[in-house]
């Protein structure tokens, strides 16, 4: 049995580290989800709130190295900017996430799916990198007290929490049964923004990522795309190494960004844009100009597609 003590307590019982934390000392995003929990148990500490974004970075736990390489770019190409990597320590693109903010030198908070004792995080491989999180000033978050057993039944609450925590979720290889989409529906939920990486048409994991972009999920391929969706004016002469070929007005409207990502697809009409993307028709059109001008899309009829 343990003795649970407040935010400003030493801990709980025997796990010394492990604080309670009430609603008053949430991150905002995470006090103003929709039904947050009374109190979460907390190892490590949360980064100063001013202007800091949290960006729920998850995939596949059946990662390919395509994957892996997305995840490590992207977040290397966030060094420097207050941004903290939120995921779920699981196998596969989550673990490759904290290791590559880790690496960048970017805040982490990590959510296992278990209680936050040392001899039940879950997964137990992943024991050592949640250690590094909390050394490296980072935090691991549960709804679970410590000794609580949890199981397989615990995750759905664990991605509602990740979801609510976070400002944005991106999407890196998702399958068609994946729990990343499940995150991502709490996501869109929220009103929070969510982001895909697009992979090969013929790649099963490619299915949730592809399908998240035709419904509107902003595409990403470099990390210059990510920062400007999460509000960052990125310095002109900032290279991440990757693609760069949007020019400035197309990237500062981010409307056609969202409409980039769905005719990169397959071809769109206005009609399904102004479905989609839930614009008016005069907005749709001044958009599509500006893609059409820049020579990125050509339109016949209502049909808009990308010229490659």
């Amino acid at each position: 049995m343990h003795d649970e003590m407040d935010a400003s307590g030493i801990g709980l019982g025997g796990s010394c580290d492990i604080r309670v934390i009430r609603r008053d000392d949430f991150p905002e995003t995470l006090k103003n989800m929709k039904y947050p929990p009374k109190r979460l148990y907390l190892r490590g500490r949360f980064p100063a709130p001013v202007e800091q974004k949290y960006l729920c970075v998850i995939g596949s736990r059946k990662w390919t190295r395509y994957g892996q390489e997305c995840a490590s770019r992207l977040i290397n190409g966030l060094k420097g900017y207050p941004i903290s990597i939120v995921s779920g320590l699981a196998e596969g693109i989550d673990g490759i996430a904290h290791e590559a903010a880790l690496e960048a030198g970017l805040h982490c908070v990590a959510f296992p799916g278990s209680s936050l004792d040392w001899d039940q995080i879950f997964p137990q491989c992943h024991t050592g990198l949640a250690k590094r999180i909390v050394a490296s000033g980072g935090a691991l978050l549960s709804q679970w007290a410590p000794g609580y057993p949890t199981g397989k039944w615990a995750f759905p609450a664990r991605n509602r929490l990740m979801a609510g925590l976070s400002h944005a979720i991106l999407i890196i290889e998702a399958g068609k049964r994946s729990g990343s989409l499940m995150t991502a529906k709490y996501a869109e939920n929220f009103n929070r923004d969510v982001y895909a990486v697009p992979g090969s048409i013929n790649a099963p994991l490619s299915y949730g990522t592809h399908m998240l972009i035709r419904r509107g999920a902003a595409l990403i391929t470099d990390p210059i795309d990510l920062l400007q969706e999460l509000g960052f004016k990125v310095d002109a002469d900032h290279s991440s190494g990757g693609p760069q070929y949007l020019p400035e007005s197309v990237r500062a409207d981010h409307l056609a960004m969202r409409m980039i990502s769905l005719i990169s697809l397959e071809d769109v009409c206005t009609g399904l844009l102004v479905s989609k993307l839930k614009a008016s028709i005069q907005d749709i059109n001044a958009s599509l100009s500006l893609l059409e001008i820049n020579g990125l899309i050509q339109i016949e009829g209502d049909t808009a597609s990308l010229i490659r």
